[in-house]
């Protein structure tokens, strides 16, 4: 993969590109660690809890409300009034361990040029630890999380226009990564770039559309990698 050729990638990934935006959960770290799993459950541990539910009924609202809502955050507190602070403490109590230093991620977010900033659904202080863990805090700008976005989850397209405003980017110069494929649309809209990691997870695929993927990786340092020396 690291002898790609400048033509093998596709226009929108131009050199022109100075803006590098990049999701969290299974696209900074490889979904093999595990680690959303450990989310996932405790969304599910959440949602049979709250609403008094036996656990195969809460994990069938949980995936509506994230196809549906964007997250099951937002579906909880769309139908049910749910304290997103209490959600949002509970869901992302969990052990960070499996997640390690990741030098080879290191060495190309360091040698990309341009700004970087990561934009999740998650909220700040879990992408702190993660990307503490992984080594790459320090290399981004900031981190724009489910808080600072209003509470709006993607792919609502208000959130991705409050994203570019605050940090006054051209999104015609971005590009963003991202695991689930329906995160990429907004994006596109925009000018942006696309990315995508693909997880082989029937939510990362959901919607997927060709036409608004301008690469598809299962690994994103590999990719940027190759990308980097074409």
């Amino acid at each position: 993969m690291l002898n790609y050729n400048k033509d093998d990638f596709h226009p929108a990934l131009s050199d022109n590109r100075d803006t590098w935006v990049f999701d969290l959960d299974n696209t900074l770290y490889a979904a093999e660690c595990n680690l959303f799993d450990q989310v996932d459950q405790k969304i599910s541990d959440f949602v049979q809890n709250f609403l008094g539910i036996e656990r195969e009924e809460a994990r069938k609202i949980q995936k509506q409300y994230l196809l549906e809502n964007g997250t099951t955050l937002n579906g909880l507190m769309t139908h049910h009034n749910v304290d997103p602070e209490e959600y949002l403490s509970f869901v992302h109590d969990i052990d960070f361990s499996p997640i390690e230093r990741d030098e080879k991620l290191i060495s190309a977010i360091q040698e990309l040029d341009g700004r970087k900033l990561v934009f999740t659904n998650a909220d700040k202080p879990y992408a702190t630890n993660i990307m503490k863990r992984l080594g790459i805090h320090d290399l981004f700008e900031d981190i724009f999380g489910i808080v600072e976005g209003d509470l709006k989850p993607k792919p609502d397209m208000a959130v991705y226009e409050k994203f570019v405003k605050t940090y006054d980017f051209d999104p015609n110069k971005a590009v963003m990564f991202e695991d689930m494929v329906r995160n990429l649309k907004p994006a596109h809209q925009l000018g942006m770039g696309t990315v995508w990691i693909n997880t082989g997870s029937v939510w990362g695929e959901a919607d997927y559309d060709a036409n608004i993927v301008h690469a598809e990786t299962n690994n994103l340092a590999t990719w940027l990698h190759a990308y980097l020396n074409r």
